[in-house]
């Protein structure tokens, strides 16, 4: 009996001791530190892994378009070209601040993609902008992961780890659709980010455009109804957006403001409770874009009190980078559809509308 009080009374103290250990000192943040970081870095060295091949799929594509050590272009593109935001905290001009800024910066990357592929296709160089683009934006999300749990790491700052952790299948899955996309770029396949482009070519029924009306952004004429339509998307094969807020300043300008309805067409992420390929019509800027376009849009659609669209497509962000799925182009249908309609229920007979393809119109000519 003695003996078993003796084990009883151990277990008591032990479980006193644990308890006070766990409790009372830092060992079970220690315990999650050590978990989570393991977490991160077994998922960095998978996002590493996507990196080194989708630099081998890079540098295997510049070299087919005759870009000469194409590994030195990479390297020298790469933490170079970047964009400094301008001051917020005086928002007068910032809008027009930002726009001269972005045109800068991608004529810098433009300039430095001729140079070393002089000769080319205006469309294969958009392309390859892209493909740098892409690995560039991959190195830099492993930077900001690594640099994240470094940081946590040397502070001992184990819920910093924690929500990094947590973040990460996400991250790894958005990393592999920005690998994943390169197979599109490199090879002229439209991906989900095409709608806006898809839509416009299949108003105007395939059609060439009547003249490029802005800086890589075409426009285009037909007739829906008896009802003239003007459309306007980003200058194709390549990977390229085109300025389709500045284009549709110009043209609204060129007629006078004497336009009935401007329609715009884009992807759009989708809810998790949404299906992908569902269209939705709504009013506004259908562009992700980060100001300068969008706001463009709704400046020239306000000067002149028109009617301001939106039609939509919805998928998730690595629909969006992926190449195209059935779903989604069963989408582009049904979004062609709505355009369809609200240009013959809402724009008078004889009347004007403008179309406006908004996306990367990789794939689309």
């Amino acid at each position: 009996m003695n003996g078993g009080s003796e084990i009883a009374s151990y277990l008591i103290v032990l479980l006193f001791l644990v308890s006070l250990l766990m409790n009372f000192t830092d060992i079970p943040q220690r315990i999650q530190l050590h978990r989570f970081s393991s977490f991160v870095r077994r998922k960095l060295y998978t996002l590493e892994e996507m990196e080194v091949d989708a630099r081998r799929k890079a540098i295997a594509y510049m070299s087919s378009t005759g870009i000469k050590e194409p590994s030195k272009v990479l390297e020298g593109f790469m933490d170079n070209f970047f964009l400094i935001r301008p001051v917020d905290m005086e928002p007068t001009d910032i809008i027009k601040r930002f726009k001269h800024l972005i045109r800068v910066r991608e004529s810098s990357v433009r300039d430095y993609v001729r140079r070393v592929l002089s000769g080319a296709e205006r469309s294969v160089q958009y392309s390859v902008e892209t493909v740098l683009e892409i690995v560039s934006v991959m190195r830099l999300l492993n930077k900001l992961i690594r640099h994240y749990l470094e940081l946590g790491l040397k502070y001992n700052n184990w819920i910093l780890v924690m929500q990094l952790a947590i973040q990460m299948p996400e991250l790894v899955e958005i990393a592999k659709a920005y690998r994943n996309s390169l197979d599109a770029f490199t090879s002229g396949i439209p991906i989900g980010d095409s709608v806006g482009p898809l839509v416009a070519k299949m108003l105007v029924n395939w059609k060439e455009p009547i003249r490029e009306i802005s800086e890589g952004t075409d426009l285009y004429e037909t007739e829906v109804e008896g009802r003239k339509v003007y459309v306007i998307k980003a200058s194709g094969p390549g990977s390229n957006v085109g300025w389709p807020g500045e284009a549709l300043e110009k043209l609204v300008e060129e007629l006078g403001g004497a336009i009935d309805r401007i329609i715009t067409v884009d992807a759009a992420l989708k809810l998790e409770s949404e299906e992908s390929g569902e269209v939705a019509f709504g009013t506004g800027a259908a562009i992700g874009d980060i100001g300068p376009e969008k706001i463009a849009m709704e400046r020239i659609a306000s000067k002149y009190s028109i009617p301001l669209d939106a039609v939509v497509v919805k998928m998730s962000e690595v629909e969006a980078l992926s190449p195209l799925t059935k779903k989604i182009y069963e989408g582009v249908v049904r979004s062609y559809e709505v355009v369809r309609k609200i240009i013959i229920e809402k724009v008078r007979d004889g009347g004007v509308a403008v179309v406006v393809g908004v996306g990367n119109t990789v794939g689309v000519k």
